[in-house]
């Protein structure tokens, strides 16, 4: 269902908050089908973004460390996905 949502867990430096919270907003999009939330379903949209949030950042907190990190590199880890964002480069 999720494909596109790159796996945190075991990232050096670990998952950052920006990352997770775009992680949980890539999911409460594909869940909802709403891109962009208008003024009548934001509050509700952008509170189901936060609880995931907390609940993914909660979890990979609990989880025990990989053997190896992810095979893919989060989007806001690499350069041009941050350059057309207007971002400055990912420090890790």
């Amino acid at each position: 269902m999720c494909r596109n949502i790159t796996e945190l867990r075991g990232l050096e430096p670990p998952a950052t908050e920006d990352e997770i919270t775009a992680a949980a907003r890539q999911y409460i999009r594909k869940v909802t089908g709403i891109r962009s939330p208008n003024a009548v379903v934001s509050p509700g949209y952008e509170a189901a973004v936060a609880q995931v949030a907390e609940v993914t950042s909660a979890l990979l907190a609990d989880l025990p460390d990989r053997r190896q990190p992810p095979q893919t590199v989060p989007p806001l880890r690499r350069p041009q996905v941050r350059a057309r964002m207007g971002l400055p480069p990912f420090e890790g």
